[in-house]
């Protein structure tokens, strides 16, 4: 039982002052003298004490609501709002005020369109063999004139108008073997010499790309990044809208990143952190554990574990 924090009596003192009065025979001011309450409110136990559970705390709700809403209408509002209408237009079909269609749609878990649909299944898959899907994806970062507000906590140092660059990233869907490239921007042209780059980096490392799986960026759907998928044999495949989860290995691997690199300490320019990414890049195919290859790294699954000291380059 919860006892409001400023109660005089509880459950065990209400009785005590029961058995005093109708047991012991003490008067009623003695006893409410000895507890600290009002003669009153002694009074008020021993007479409760003669009903059913009478010194148990009441409900706080008021025995009438008049303003209370029937129950055919608060069995309507759920039902009214699994049909997708609004607050505002179920509150204009029944009569009542929008805080009332608002308070019932709370406690019913429906405040939010999402909570109408089901939540989506988590959909796991891993390709086989390396090269078989690549994720391509890319991070815009602000480029870096001093040492900014992520690492001083003052946002009114900040350098304004320095512009942005543009992290372009590929991950193998099998091993997780990452390749990352700092680029002025994320256009057409950019993202197929880039794609020309990492076609090249996974062949120098034994592997063929096949497939590749981006977003539907802008670079992503021009006419010169399908030509050169064409030209190289690699099909191209593109996320659900609005679904990056689809493209998930290159979304989780932006976030160790950011994480691990780009936010990892504080950089005096753009170009100290660009300097910096070839060793993290290094550390994470080639040592950095790895969650989803059991704490090996991605490199692991590349080549034997005899193996790796001999290719470590």
């Amino acid at each position: 039982m919860n006892i409001h924090k400023n109660a005089r009596t509880t459950p065990q003192s209400r009785a005590e002052i029961v058995r005093r009065v109708l047991t012991e025979g003490q008067r009623g001011r003695q006893v409410a003298a000895a507890f600290g309450i009002s003669e009153r409110t002694v009074r008020k136990w021993v007479g409760r004490a003669r009903q059913e559970g009478g010194l148990a705390d009441g409900a706080s709700r008021p025995a009438h609501s008049p303003t209370q809403l029937p129950v055919e209408l608060q069995e309507l509002i759920p039902r009214l709002r699994r049909q997708r209408w609004t607050g505002a237009q179920i509150a204009q079909a029944l009569a009542v005020s929008a805080a009332t269609v608002a308070r019932y749609l709370r406690q019913h878990g429906l405040a939010r369109l999402r909570a109408l649909e089901p939540p989506v299944p988590v959909v796991r898959y891993e390709y086989r063999y390396a090269g078989e899907l690549v994720h391509l994806d890319i991070k815009k970062l602000g480029r870096i004139g001093r040492v900014g507000h992520r690492i001083t906590g003052d946002r009114r140092s900040r350098v304004r108008g320095i512009g942005w660059e543009f992290v372009h990233v590929a991950v193998d869907d099998a091993t997780r073997l990452a390749y990352v490239e700092v680029l002025p921007d994320e256009q057409g042209v950019t993202c197929v010499r880039f794609l020309w780059r990492v076609l090249a980096w996974f062949r120098r490392h034994g592997i063929r790309v096949r497939r590749l799986l981006t977003d539907n960026g802008s670079g992503y759907l021009a006419h010169v990044f399908a030509a050169a998928c064409q030209g190289t044999q690699v099909r191209h495949l593109r996320t659900r809208p609005y679904t990056p989860r689809t493209n998930g290995k290159a979304e989780r691997f932006i976030q160790t990143l950011l994480r691990e690199w780009a936010y990892r300490r504080p950089y005096a320019s753009s170009t100290a952190r660009r300097t910096a990414l070839a060793g993290w890049l290094h550390h994470y195919n080639w040592h950095r554990p790895h969650g989803s290859l059991h704490g090996s790294p991605p490199m692991s699954r590349l080549v034997a574990a005899d193996n790796l000291v001999r290719l470590h380059t």
